[in-house]
C-alpha cells in the first residue's frame, strides 16, 4: 500500500518535503545545543555572581539540550562560595552567618524557552528536578541581625540588566544529602541528613515579585520533608528519633510526626550523670507561623503557636547521694530557659493528651515511688528568651488540667519569673474526689505508710516559693483515712508491717476525718518549706505538699516529734524487755549447769 502511495509524484514530493524539515530541525537543535549551551553557561554564572555579589561561583562539565521535548540536562554541578571573598566580608563584618555548598551530579530543565530567553530576555521553565545532590551547609555566628549593605538593590535589580524575569514552576530535590556544620557552640557539632526532600513551587523574580512579602526567596512555597531521622546527645546518653517532618513556607507550619528522646538503661546513665532522667514521647508536634528564615539566618525561634498532642513525659530523679552537695536549681524551668542559648519566642503551647510521671527512688525502703498525672492538657503562655519580650512580659504562665494517679481531677496554675536571679513562681491548684489507696505505689515505698481505707473530699493548694524557699497554704479534706505503717525488710527485699507502730498510728496519732465532725471547720496549715539544696524542683513541690499534708491528718511537728519520742521509748522498752528475757534464760541455763554438776559429781562419789 506504501509503495503504491508513492508511485504518485506529489506524495514523493510531500515525503521529501517532511524528510527535509525533520533534518532542518535537527540540524537546528544540533546548532542551537552547541550554540546555547555557552550562553547558558554564561548566563548562569553570570546570574550567580550578580545575585551573590561575588561571593558564589558556579560551574558544571556538560550541559544538553533537546530541543524536540523542551529539555535541558546539565552534568555535574558544583556551588560553591569563594573563600578570598567571604574572607574579606568578614573582615568588614559583612560576612553571612550560613555558607552552603551543592554538589549535583545531573539537573534536568524541562518545559523550558530557550528563544524567549534569547530574544526576550525572560528565563522560562517549567520543572528542575535535582537528582541526589549533596548540600553542605556550615553556620558560624557572625552576626544577630542583617549587617548593613551598600548595594541595597533587590536582586531583581541587580539582574535586571541581564534578565527581565526568572520564573520557574517546580524545582525538586529529591533524596538530599545534607551535612550540616555548626560553628556556634563551643565545640563544633556536626549533623547529617538522610531521607531527605525538597521542593519549591511557583520562584518568580520580576519587577512585581521583588517587594511580594508573601513570598520566601521568591517562591510562593518551600516544602522540606524529612523521614526517620535519628542521632545521639554528645554526651551519649540520650538518643533521639524524628519518623517525620515537613516543614512549609507558605503555611508557616512546621509538622513532626513521632518524636523520641530515650535515655540509656538507668545504670549506666547514673553511672555517668548526676543529672535527672528523662524518657519523651510526642505523636506530634506543631509550630504555626513559624519564622524559618530567623531561624535559618540567627537562630531565632519565633513562632506564634505550638501543639503538643499525645504522649508521655517519664522523669527520674537522680538516686545517687552526692558528696559534694551542688544546687538542683538548675531543674526549675525558668532557670532552664534562661540556659536556652536560642533567642526563643513563643506566645502560646497547647498540651494535649500527656501522660506524666515522676519517680523518686527512697534510700530507706530501697524501693523507688511513682507519682503519675494521666491525660494531662493545658495552656502555657510567653515561653521567651528574647530581650525585647521579656521587657514588656517576664511572666510565663501555666494552666494545667490532669487526672492525679489517674483519679482524681487536678486543676493547677503555675506563674514563672523569667528574669529574676532567685527564680520566683508560684503554683495553686486543686485535686477532686478519689479514694486514696490508689496513692499506695508512691506513698508505700516514699513515705512507709499504706493507706488501707479513706476517701478524698478535695485537697487545695496556694504556694508561693523560689529557689530558697515556700510558702503557702495547703488544706486537705478526707473520710475515714486508716494506715499501716511500714519497714524495709531488707533480707526479704520487701515492705513489712510494724504492727505496734500502726495501731499507735491510728488509735493515738492520725485523724479519721477532715473536718473531724460535719459542720466544723477543716484543719488547714501553713507551709514554710526550706528547699534542700540538692532537691530538683519536683521533688521539692512533692516535699513542701508533704509538709502541709503531714498536719492536716493529725501530723503536726510536735505530734512528729511525740511520735518519734514514743516509738523510741517503745524501742528502748523493748530492747529492755529482750535483754531481761535473755538474763532470765542464761540464769536457767547457769542453774540447769549447776544441777547437772551436782548429779555428775554425786555419781562419781558413789562410784568411789
Amino acid at each position: 500500500m506504501a509503495i503504491t502511495l508513492l508511485k504518485h509524484k506529489k506524495h514523493k514530493i510531500g515525503l521529501t518535503v517532511l524528510l527535509v524539515l525533520v533534518g532542518i530541525i535537527l540540524i537546528l537543535a544540533f546548532i542551537v545545543n552547541q550554540y546555547w549551551s555557552p550562553i547558558l553557561a554564561k548566563r548562569v554564572k553570570s546570574v550567580v555572581s550578580t545575585s551573590s555579589e561575588g561571593l558564589y561561583t558556579i560551574d558544571f562539565s556538560d550541559a544538553k539540550f533537546h530541543i524536540l521535548r523542551g529539555e535541558l540536562d546539565i552534568y555535574n554541578i558544583t556551588l560553591k562560595p569563594d573563600t578570598a571573598v567571604y574572607n574579606q566580608r568578614l573582615k568588614a563584618h559583612l560576612a553571612p552567618n550560613n555558607l552552603v555548598e551543592l554538589h549535583v551530579k545531573r539537573l534536568i530543565i524541562s518545559h523550558m524557552h530557550p528563544f524567549m530567553l534569547y530574544f526576550q530576555h525572560k528565563l522560562e521553565i517549567g520543572r528542575i528536578v535535582l537528582s541526589q545532590p549533596e548540600l553542605n551547609v556550615s553556620y558560624q555566628q557572625n552576626h544577630l541581625k542583617d549587617t548593613v549593605v551598600k548595594d541595597r538593590r533587590t536582586l531583581y535589580q541587580k539582574i535586571s540588566g541581564s534578565l527581565k524575569s526568572i520564573h520557574i514552576g517546580d524545582i525538586i530535590l529529591g533524596d538530599v544529602q545534607l551535612k550540616y556544620q555548626d560553628y556556634s557552640g563551643n565545640q563544633l557539632a556536626i549533623s547529617e541528613l538522610k531521607e531527605m526532600n525538597l521542593s519549591a513551587t511557583d520562584m518568580l523574580i520580576d519587577s512585581a515579585s521583588q517587594t511580594d512579602k508573601s513570598r520566601l526567596l521568591y517562591c510562593r512555597d518551600i516544602v522540606a520533608e524529612l523521614n526517620n531521622y535519628s542521632g545521639r546527645s554528645k554526651n551519649g546518653l540520650y538518643q533521639y528519633k524524628i519518623k517525620s517532618l515537613r516543614l512549609s513556607t507558605k503555611t508557616s507550619r512546621l509538622d513532626i510526626q513521632g518524636l523520641d528522646l530515650k535515655p540509656v538503661k538507668p545504670d549506666v546513665f547514673f553511672k555517668n550523670s548526676e543529672k535527672d532522667r528523662f524518657d519523651v514521647h510526642l505523636d506530634t508536634l506543631r509550630i504555626d507561623h513559624f519564622d524559618y528564615l530567623g531561624y535559618h539566618k540567627y537562630r531565632v525561634i519565633n513562632a506564634s503557636h505550638m501543639t503538643l498532642n499525645s504522649g508521655s513525659l517519664n522523669l527520674f530523679s537522680n538516686p545517687k547521694f552526692i558528696l559534694k552537695i551542688t544546687d538542683r536549681e538548675r531543674t526549675y524551668p525558668n532557670f532552664g530557659l534562661k540556659e536556652i542559648r536560642a533567642d526563643l519566642n513563643i506566645d502560646t503551647i497547647d498540651v494535649k493528651r500527656i501522660n506524666v510521671s515522676y519517680t523518686e527512688y527512697n534510700h530507706k525502703s530501697d524501693q523507688t515511688g511513682t507519682i503519675a498525672f494521666n491525660n494531662s492538657s493545658g495552656r502555657i503562655l510567653n515561653v521567651t528568651t528574647n530581650k525585647q519580650a521579656l521587657v514588656r512580659n517576664n511572666i510565663c504562665s501555666v494552666n494545667l488540667t490532669s487526672y492525679f494517679m489517674n483519679r482524681g481531677k487536678l486543676d493547677a496554675q503555675f506563674t514563672f519569673n523569667l528574669t529574676d536571679e532567685n527564680l520566683p513562681f508560684t503554683y495553686k491548684g486543686s485535686i477532686g474526689p478519689m479514694d486514696l489507696t490508689v496513692l499506695n505505689p508512691a506513698i508505700m515505698p516514699l513515705g512507709l505508710i499504706k493507706v488501707n481505707n479513706g476517701r478524698l473530699t478535695s485537697f487545695e493548694f496556694d504556694i508561693k516559693a523560689d529557689n530558697s524557699v515556700s510558702k503557702g497554704r495547703v488544706a486537705l479534706l478526707y473520710n475515714d483515712l486508716k494506715v499501716t505503717v511500714l519497714k524495709a525488710d531488707t533480707i526479704n527485699d520487701k515492705l513489712k508491717h510494724m504492727t505496734i507502730a500502726s495501731l499507735f498510728a491510728n488509735v493515738m496519732v492520725l485523724k479519721h476525718d477532715n473536718p473531724d465532725t460535719p459542720g466544723e471547720a477543716p484543719r488547714s496549715f501553713n507551709v514554710n518549706y526550706e528547699r534542700p539544696r540538692d532537691y530538683p524542683f519536683f521533688k521539692n513541690i512533692w516535699h513542701t505538699l508533704l509538709t502541709g499534708i503531714k498536719p492536716c491528718v493529725g501530723l503536726d511537728e510536735k505530734m512528729q516529734q511525740d511520735v518519734k519520742n514514743k516509738i523510741a521509748d517503745m524501742a528502748i522498752k523493748k530492747q529492755e524487755r529482750l535483754v531481761k528475757k535473755e538474763q532470765r534464760k542464761q540464769r536457767r541455763a547457769e542453774r540447769k549447769l549447776r544441777r547437772e554438776l551436782k548429779k555428775q559429781q554425786k555419781e562419781e562419789a558413789q562410784q568411789h
